[in-house]
């Protein structure tokens, strides 16, 4: 005898389902390179506005199979992530310890952001945020100890010792420009 009174939802995703996920997966790594977390998110987080009646269980199986997928077909590796958001962020001019926090915060093990950023220069990094925002050697005012705070705190904000942000301070253009053109 069947008992009437539990609902019969299924606990495995239908294939219609599974297809669907692979197919969401392709469409968001072919846009954009993403984590494994970020990619199981957006999965997740469509399928629930997608099926009606989705079971968590459905949802974390669908966002599994999105994540093999990506895989199977090399478009999903958290180590080539972060190296390439490393080197991105470190030619914008951010510091060591801001790329390491958005990279955690996107959902890369700390062992692999700890290798990728292990070889980033934070006063290269720091130079050119200095040139971009016309700080330090690129200042074009006079700097008075109102401007030099300022400036100062703007490099703390970006993740930079005190160390380096008064190195940055008091270097003149022709040596900021000389350890940008250092390989």
């Amino acid at each position: 005898m069947v008992d009437d009174d539990t609902p019969s939802a299924p606990e495995a995703p239908t294939p219609r389902m599974l297809a669907w996920a692979k197919n969401s997966a392709a469409y968001r790594l072919s846009r954009r390179m993403m984590t494994e977390r970020q990619l199981a998110e957006a999965v997740g987080r469509k399928a629930r506005q997608k099926f009606e009646g989705i079971t968590d269980e459905q949802v974390k199986a669908l966002a599994e199979a999105a994540v093999a997928f990506g895989h199977s077909v090399s478009a999903l590796d958290d180590a080539a992530y972060a190296e390439i958001r490393t080197r991105s962020s470190v030619r914008a001019g951010k510091s060591r310890k801001a790329i390491a926090q958005t990279l955690v915060q996107k959902g890369v093990d700390r062992e692999i952001v700890q290798a990728a950023v292990q070889e980033t220069d934070d006063l290269k990094s720091a130079i050119i945020y200095a040139r971009r925002r016309a700080f330090g050697p690129f200042r074009r005012v006079d700097m008075d100890e109102r401007q030099k705070a300022k400036e100062l705190s703007a490099f703390a904000r970006q993740g930079f010792s005190f160390e380096i942000g008064a190195r940055i301070v008091r270097m003149d253009r022709d040596e900021a420009e000389e350890l940008l053109a250092m390989p």
